[in-house]
């Protein structure tokens, strides 16, 4: 019992982890968790954008002229 105790705490966030997967997997869960994670990251890039335009011109400016 002690070695069963032992194994859990030492590889139990590995086996919930690989089940959650799973079940996101067979549910197809995780297409909306990408879209979820995409309108967020470009939410956040053209706030980003749109507040520092003058820093991004410049930084977009060197990056084409490195090209």
């Amino acid at each position: 019992m002690d070695d069963f105790k032992q194994f859990m705490s030492q590889y139990g966030g590995m086996i919930v982890g690989i089940l959650i997967a799973v079940l996101l997997l067979l549910t197809r869960f995780y297409e909306l968790i990408i879209a979820i994670i995409l309108i967020a990251v470009c939410g956040y890039a053209g706030f980003y954008f749109q507040h520092n335009k003058d820093s991004v011109k410049e930084k977009l400016k060197n990056f084409i002229d490195k090209l």
